[in-house]
């Protein structure tokens, strides 16, 4: 398909590329020359000011994508066949569905003056798809397949890509073991304070895993290899490998064989990325020894990641993760709030909005977290359940990609998550059909 436009912008290439990937097996090609556009056999989408032919698709353009800067939007949305829409204007859809889109993707309203959230992050409550109550949709899927209805009323015989589900089953390790390898001096810290809050199952519970008479209550890895081959599945694990151990950063030291052992194991037969610290997100110095530490580990360059916390700022985390080697990134979505942060379950290159371009850093946005659940939404397992359902059949309904965050002490036998092992079980065996 031939797209006209009276100029070409980084922005409207971006977004253009990423719709081209969604819809079709050919790129859009984008034209500036009006004469050539007229004059071109095949399909044809005109997004300009004027309308040339009833022959055309024809999308009146709004500025976003034609504009340099970086400036706060008065947005107002209104209802598209039930769904919520906005930047209206004029043509073949009622709304500019490519500026809306790169509103969306381009995470725009992040780079304007906004609070943050006590750990600090961008405030949720703050964004559009909050707002407007569609933060718990993949918006912009739900538009290309209106664009596409549209598309295949003026072209009859205009042919798509048949997309497929994918889902792809993620795990933070932040705290790979309750007891295990921590030291005598944790260890003995964690007893008394048991034993002087009257806690007296969890002191012996740290006895027998210490004395190597029961398993650690966070160790759900070998049920969980067990899962992904029953499910046939290839898991992606992020793990947590803080030189020093801070408030956020407890995890067991990267130093220590166990630890290396069992990243090495999981490298062996999984994807592995880093889970840079949120010590991290203060020095940046941090951040290249750590993913150099992932690298030492594994005797593979580190290319994958996702924030511990999910803390980060745009545009200063994503540039840093690009210098130091980062091609994949799983953070995009809210520590605070379950729900699609850049409205989207496809998979995305990153636009930097500052410089104007698009990066080589391609992002996974992730739905669903198992801590936001149960510490921010304060949900039960049977609540997450239904959360999950909702995601899931939203997803597959426009065969989307799915990416949820999952943490071994949720799956473990720790009493504090009990139902949520088995809730996660029952949701990859018996409440769904992957297509892997």
């Amino acid at each position: 398909m031939l797209l006209y436009s009276p100029h070409s912008t980084p922005r409207l290439q971006y977004v253009i590329g990423f719709i081209s990937k969604e819809l079709f097996d050919e790129p859009i090609v984008i034209t500036t020359d009006k004469e050539a556009f007229l004059q071109a056999e095949g399909f044809r989408l005109n997004y300009s000011d004027a309308e040339f032919s009833e022959e055309d698709f024809y999308i009146r353009r709004t500025l976003l994508l034609f504009e340099k800067d970086i400036r706060p939007k008065e947005i107002d949305c209104f209802e598209l066949n039930y769904y919520k829409v906005f930047f209206e204007t004029a043509g073949d859809l009622p709304f500019d569905i490519f500026a809306a889109s790169f509103y969306l993707l381009s995470r725009y309203e992040e780079y304007l003056l906004h609070e943050k959230d006590e750990y600090p992050r961008y405030l949720h409550t703050q964004s559009l798809a909050y707002r407007e109550r569609f933060l718990n949709m993949p918006l912009i899927n739900i538009w290309l397949q209106e664009l596409k209805k549209a598309l295949v009323k003026k072209f009859p015989g205009m042919v798509f890509r048949h997309p497929s589900f994918k889902f792809i089953p993620t795990y933070d390790i932040d705290m790979a073991y309750s007891y295990l390898h921590k030291g005598w001096k944790r260890n003995i810290g964690g007893f008394l304070r048991s034993v002087g809050s009257g806690q007296w199952s969890a002191a012996l519970e740290r006895i027998r895993v210490l004395r190597g008479k029961q398993r650690d209550p966070f160790d759900a890895f070998e049920w969980l290899d067990s899962l992904h081959l029953y499910c046939r599945m290839k898991a992606y694990y992020f793990f947590l490998v803080a030189g020093e151990k801070s408030l956020y950063d407890k995890n067991i030291s990267p130093a220590k064989k166990p630890m290396v052992e069992l990243i090495r194991y999981h490298a062996a037969g999984y994807r592995v990325g880093v889970h840079p610290s949120w010590q991290s997100g203060d020095d940046e110095a941090l951040l290249a020894t750590e993913i150099d530490c992932m690298a030492s580990i594994t005797d593979k360059k580190t290319v994958m990641s996702r924030q511990h916390y999910i803390r980060f700022t745009l545009p200063e985390t994503y540039r840093r993760l690009i210098q130091y080697g980062i091609g994949e990134d799983f953070s995009m979505g809210y520590g605070s709030i379950n729900g699609f942060r850049a409205s989207v379950a496809s998979s995305f290159y990153w636009y930097d909005l500052e410089k104007e371009e698009q990066t080589s850093l391609r992002l996974f946005p992730f739905c669903f977290m198992d801590a936001t659940a149960y510490y921010e939404q304060k949900y039960t397992h049977s609540q997450a359940m239904t959360e999950l359902m909702q995601y899931y059949h939203l997803i597959r309904k426009v065969n989307g990609l799915m990416v949820t965050i999952w943490h071994n002490s949720f799956l473990g036998s720790d009493p504090v998550f009990d139902g949520w092992k088995k809730l996660y079980e029952i949701f990859l065996k018996e409440e769904v059909y992957w297509d892997v």
